[in-house]
């Protein structure tokens, strides 16, 4: 997560040399739970101090409470599977008498035998239903459909920042570009074809967490660490555009992250570039992290999203507070607007997020949702009447603004959910997972492709977050990563997909 006025780079140093022989520190916990008692007069935090470890005492109680959680889980998996099993050599008694067998005791291989009575069969088809139900929850969301595989080709990878990049965003106006922003405390521009860093903004005096773009003049708005949201204007003039690499891959490619040290960066440095360290307008109302910030339609007002639980409108032109948007319990994670409506939907680690519509001047209503169980890292708008939820509980959930009491999808993942985004035209999700994948889904859930992930392209760190570009009859997908890269691909999803 960024923090507040200052980068990463440190915690992360020792990721980016996966080589390095390093003096391992080994961290010894006994289980002391029913199985294995305590002796007489010894209390777990006697043990714990006994032992040799660097660790403080309170961080290894955290620890072993985890563990002790997560052993519990298993006992019961354990538990539940040997009821499993007798039930099944109890049907196979029962089927035994009645001159009947099963092809083997294990409930996922064989079937039944038809000729069996009709209450036996029953019991059967039950428990056959039973079992497949609770193992097809965990991986039905992971298959894709047959036929809507689609070609992923890589256009091009942006690299330059020092530091994880945390947020990516597409300007509206001409020339086009892409925006970044790292926790390298600066925010870059670049060519999207020649991959050329053409500004930098250095103005914030922490993590730059977000980047969003004016939708009609050449102005950026960025959010740090440093309790501020900065609005700039920049100038860039694109150069002469090169040829596109000739990469492409199926989109389930499976293979593995590349053989490249975290450290290496193929590629120019921004330091040549011009830079921009003055900024139009500064935004200070919060006490917190800046997380997020966007534009709302017209682009005369921003909101921003804080770490103090609070979102805030703000006046462009005078830079004056207009609204303070409360009522969070916990740390805000992201804010979106509606790209026609005067909307706002801002997300939370309370496991909420909230509507706030300020269509009408002399009323502001809210809405809250409560539809996932984790963190809410994100929430968006799509072009039509649908919001989109991403989480750290491995969902992502649609909803219609017109009825939002339950979603109407739900995509389950394998991995936690980081900042969503959904194309224009398409209507496509694309979801940046903590385990490096990219995954694209439709609408109602359905699952469409994955990017490739290989030794020669792909993240190989944390996904951050995702931007679509539909300009020119052309459907690219950029996303951005921890691994201090930002990556353009191609997306050609097959024409059936239009129809549908």
């Amino acid at each position: 997560m960024p923090v507040e006025g200052g980068s990463s780079s440190g915690s992360a140093s020792a990721a980016r040399h996966p080589k390095q022989k390093r003096k391992a520190h080994s961290l010894s916990i006994r289980r002391t739970n029913s199985t294995e008692e305590r002796p007489a007069g010894i209390q777990r935090g006697d043990m714990l101090e006994s032992q040799d470890s660097k660790l403080p005492l309170s961080l290894r109680h955290n620890l072993l409470d985890l563990f002790g959680q997560i052993e519990r889980e298993f006992e019961n998996l354990y538990i539940e599977n040997i009821e499993l099993r007798r039930e099944i050599d109890s049907l196979n008694e029962r089927l035994t008498g009645d001159g009947q067998t099963v092809e083997g005791g294990d409930p996922t291989k064989g079937a039944l035998k038809t000729k069996a009575s009709h209450s036996t069969s029953q019991l059967s088809q039950k428990l056959k239903t039973t079992y497949k139900a609770s193992t097809s929850k965990i991986v039905s969301s992971f298959k894709a459909t047959a036929g809507s595989r689609a070609v992923c080709q890589l256009l091009k990878e942006y690299m330059g920042h020092r530091d994880g990049i945390w947020d990516l965003s597409i300007t509206r106006t001409q020339p086009v570009v892409l925006g970044t922003a790292s926790a390298d405390h600066s925010a870059l521009l670049w060519s999207i074809e020649t991959g050329k860093c053409l500004l930098r903004y250095a103005g914030h005096a922490g993590s730059v967490n977000s980047i969003k773009f004016h939708p009609t003049e050449q102005m950026a708005l960025t959010a740090s660490g440093d309790q501020t949201a900065h609005i700039w204007r920049y100038m860039v003039q694109l150069p002469v555009p090169q040829p596109p690499p000739d990469v492409s891959a199926p989109c389930d490619d499976d293979q593995d992250s590349s053989d490249r040290e975290e450290g290496e960066v193929d590629g120019e440095g921004p330091c040549e570039v011009p830079t921009v360290r003055v900024a139009t307008a500064t935004l200070k109302s919060h006490q917190g992290v800046v997380i997020a910030a966007d534009w709302l339609v017209g682009g005369r007002q921003v909101v921003t999203a804080s770490w103090d639980r609070a979102a805030n409108l703000y006046e462009v032109e005078t830079s004056e507070l207009v609204h303070a948007l409360t009522g969070h319990d916990q740390e805000l994670t992201h804010c979106c607007t509606h790209p026609t409506q005067r909307l706002v939907v801002t997300s939370s680690r309370d496991t909420t997020f909230r509507l706030w519509d300020f269509r009408d001047p002399s009323i502001h209503s809210v809405n809250v949702f409560q539809g996932h169980t984790d963190t809410v890292t994100s929430a968006v708008f799509t072009v039509g009447d649908n919001v989109v939820s991403g989480s750290d509980d491995r969902t992502v959930k649609v909803w219609d603004l017109k009825n939002m009491r339950s979603p109407i999808a739900t995509i389950r993942t394998d991995s936690a959910v980081n900042r969503i985004s959904v194309s224009a035209n398409q209507r496509i999700i694309a979801l940046p997972h903590d385990n490096r994948q990219v995954r694209l889904f439709d609408m109602s859930g359905v699952r469409l492709a994955r990017l490739p992930r290989s030794n020669r392209m792909g993240h190989r760190r944390m996904v951050c977050c995702t931007a679509w570009n539909e300009e020119n009859q052309s459907c690219n997908l950029f996303t951005c990563g921890f691994d201090r890269q930002a990556i353009g691909w191609n997306i050609n999803i097959p024409a059936l997909l239009q129809e549908k």
